[in-house]
């Protein structure tokens, strides 16, 4: 059975840094694209990172701020979030593509399975 769990979430001040992580069960996180994901209140939930291999891709607004990665022996996705601003407050998800390759740029409907999200709060 395939699960998501995000963790990592809180409150912090703009210009501050968080890292989240997503522990994933019942597959390999190396053998599919994984995504982080976010929904702020009022707006659709929109991309933020994916990653396949060694290839990463980042939205326009977090490029140079957000850095995604994969630990293969602890099967858990991670996102570093440095220089937050008040605008990166959101409910975050992480996803697990349909296949191995990432189909860019990501959409919610090449992924099957979604975390229950961890919340991000970041004060200005």
């Amino acid at each position: 059975q395939v699960q998501l769990v995000e963790s990592g979430g809180g409150s912090v001040q703009a210009g501050g840094s968080l890292r989240l992580s997503c522990a994933a069960s019942g597959y390999t996180v190396s053998y599919y694209c994984m995504a982080w994901f976010r929904q702020a209140p009022g707006k659709e939930r929109e991309p933020v990172a994916d990653i396949y291999a060694s290839s990463t891709y980042y939205a326009d607004s977090v490029k140079g701020r957000f850095t995604v990665s994969r630990d293969n022996a602890k099967n858990t996705l991670f996102l570093q979030m440095n220089a937050m601003k008040a605008e990166d407050t959101a409910m975050y998800y992480c996803a697990r593509g349909k296949y191995y390759e990432c189909i860019r740029p990501p959409a919610m409907s090449d992924f099957a399975y979604w975390g229950q999200g961890t919340q991000v709060t970041v004060s200005s």
